[in-house]
């Protein structure tokens, strides 16, 4: 039905987005290496903003796209566990998931406790969140990408002053 056809759907840009992932970890490596002003070599450091830049950028979109998809994963999986504790879900959809039927009867008001208490659902909020935190420290390179040419504007300044160079 309609979920097998977005089970297929998935399976096909998994791959794609599993390329497509970095770790944190990763990510603080680049940054790292990259962010390291080579004060003996400041004119080359400023040339190198440009690409440092565009190195960024492309993981801030790659893990964007990586966010949007999480978050899709995450809205079709409330339906889904939605309908699973309303006992609107289908035998197919049940089977497909390899959940057990829900025999509960439970109050309307009650829904939300269970959905925020699934485990299935607090997973795909975790790496929500974790990429959401990977995307605030692209930005912030980013940010101290931006502010690098004041950095070394600075550091030739000094280098100046001190070897009695005017300004």
């Amino acid at each position: 039905m309609n979920y097998l056809r977005l089970k297929n759907c998935a399976k096909k840009h998994q791959k794609i987005l599993c390329n497509l992932k970095m770790t944190l970890e990763e990510i603080q490596k680049h940054a790292e290496s990259d962010l390291k002003i080579d004060q003996t070599e400041l004119d080359r450091e400023s040339l190198r903003i440009p690409q440092l830049h565009n190195k960024y950028l492309n993981f801030h979109r790659d893990e964007k796209i990586v966010y949007q998809k999480l978050q899709k994963d995450v809205n079709l999986m409330i339906r889904l566990k939605w309908e699973y504790y309303t006992g609107k879900i289908s035998q197919e959809e049940l089977n497909a998931r390899g959940w057990e039927p829900f025999h509960l009867k439970i109050l309307k008001q009650d829904i939300e406790i269970y959905m925020n208490a699934d485990t299935d659902l607090q997973s795909l909020n975790s790496k929500l969140e974790i990429q959401k935190i990977k995307i605030d420290y692209i930005e912030q390179i980013l940010k101290g990408i931006m502010g690098r040419q004041w950095s070394i504007r600075a550091a030739i300044d000094w280098k100046k002053f001190i070897s009695g160079v005017a300004p």
